[in-house]
């Protein structure tokens, strides 16, 4: 970890001006530059979830993660900031957390695609990838201090792609069990 944090770039706050919105159901509808999402922290957990405008539903396995993480976030919003960040209008987000029951994230649309773009999350043929990223504030720095994503390129025969480390608890459980994740079952949207 060490090494990622001394090799991480910094990046001005505002370096490529505005390109994230809050959205009118985060009670703003201005843009904001990434370092103004940290609020009173020095850290910022992001996660970004495939649910770009193209997706009729979001991704199933995108969706299994943030309901674990719905379940710490008021927890984890008290040491670091967390927001979810999607592709997709944060009304839209917002409905989908609402049938879910979700209460604890905070949702944030990209403007444009360079946030995506930027982190490789965005392929040339407009699919999605997950990824999860930690920002590391000090004074008006901003630097990555973790990022993770999942490429398809990263999945085993058969299999989704796998985080290092995998931060989604259903994957965590199965794997330890004697059957694993198995070949003919996959996560829903509803059951």
């Amino acid at each position: 970890m060490l090494k990622t944090q001394t090799q991480s770039p910094a990046y001005p706050p505002d370096a490529r001006g505005s390109f994230l919105s809050l959205g009118k159901s985060e009670r703003t509808d201005d843009e904001v530059g990434l370092a103004d999402m940290f609020g009173h922290h020095d850290t910022l957990v992001t996660y970004f979830w495939m649910f770009g405008p193209q997706r009729e539903r979001p991704c199933p396995m995108c969706t299994n993660f943030l309901g674990g993480a719905n379940g710490n976030g008021a927890d984890v919003k008290q040491r670091v900031a967390f927001k979810i960040i999607g592709r997709s209008p944060v009304a839209r987000q917002r409905a989908f957390a609402i049938e879910r029951g979700w209460r604890d994230l905070d949702f944030v649309q990209t403007v444009g695609d360079d946030y995506a773009r930027d982190l490789g999350l965005l392929n040339d043929n407009g699919s999605e990838n997950p990824g999860f990223t930690v920002y590391q504030k000090d004074g008006k720095d901003v630097r990555v201090f973790y990022n993770g994503e999942m490429p398809t390129a990263a999945a085993d025969p058969g299999q989704d792609p796998r985080g290092a480390v995998d931060i989604a608890p259903l994957w965590n459980i199965l794997d330890m069990t004697p059957a694993g994740r198995g070949a003919d079952w996959y996560p829903k949207l509803s059951y």
